[in-house]
This record gives C-alpha cells, sequence and structure tokens, in this order.
C-alpha cells in the first residue's frame, strides 16, 4: 500500500506531466492578484491600443509557453479570453506579412523591423497615443517641439 507520501508525489507528477499543475498554480496567482488588487479605484477603460499591446505581449508570451503569466495577464488587464485574431492584429497594426513571418509571433517581426532596418542614419518618430481617461501622461517623451 502506497504512503500518503508516495501518492502525494504521484499525484503531483501526474498534474505536472500534463502541465495542469501550472495551469492551476497560475490561476491561483490570478485570484490572488484580484483579492490584492483594490477594486475601490477602478481601472480605466480598456482603450483600442492597450488592446492590441496585450494581444501582442500575449502572443509573444504564449509562443513562448509561458502561459502562466499570459493567463496572469489577461486577469489583471481585463483582455478578452479568447485571443484576437492574427490577421486581424495584422490589418489594424498596418503590417504585411510573408510565409516565414506568421510562424513567429507579430511582435518579433516589429522588433526585427527596426533592428535590421537599413536606414541606421534617421529614426522614427514615435508619436505618444492618446491615453485613457484619467491616466497619467508623466511617462511620455516629449515630441521635437518640447
Amino acid at each position: 500500500m502506497a504512503t500518503i507520501t508516495e501518492l502525494k508525489c504521484a499525484v503531483r507528477e501526474t498534474l505536472e506531466s500534463r502541465g495542469v499543475l501550472g495551469q492551476l498554480k497560475a490561476r491561483i496567482r490570478a485570484e490572488v492578484f484580484s483579492a490584492l488588487d483594490d477594486q475601490r479605484e477602478p481601472r480605466p477603460p480598456l482603450s483600442h491600443e492597450n488592446l492590441l499591446i496585450n494581444e501582442l505581449i500575449r502572443e509573444y508570451l504564449e509562443f513562448n509557453k509561458y502561459r502562466y503569466t499570459a493567463s496572469v495577464l489577461t486577469a489583471e488587464s481585463c483582455q478578452p479570453e479568447v485571443p484576437l485574431d492574427r490577421q486581424f492584429l495584422a490589418n489594424e497594426l498596418k503590417v504585411t506579412e510573408d510565409t516565414s513571418s506568421k510562424s513567429v509571433p507579430l511582435l518579433y517581426g516589429l522588433v526585427s523591423h527596426f533592428v535590421n532596418s537599413g536606414d541606421n542614419v534617421g529614426k522614427v518618430f514615435l508619436r505618444g497615443a492618446s491615453l485613457p481617461a484619467g491616466t497619467s501622461d508623466s511617462n511620455t517623451v516629449p515630441g521635437p517641439d518640447a
């Protein structure tokens, strides 16, 4: 007859091999974050830009098998449970993909575009997006007129 310790060990190994243990831990973490989150201070509405950014990050996390982190991101950011369609995301970002780029997250392609750009002389001027109401713009970088 198996001891309690052996039984615990067998259950743990089975849950780990099925990937369930990690999912349970991530769900518990998400619930703890939710319980600790100050519900009296409402989050700003999920802007279109934040929706796209969160989706790029989620795609990256899931591609790299950071599923637990992705589940916490989804829960904490109020991102829809079902990921956005990749083609929709590419269209929103005005990105055209070739066959090889479809095998990696869009974020890799965006970073690669800027890192490997042939035009090293000029820099791209990034404009600040419109921030959702109630957020501070103290973290934004001033434009060339500042």
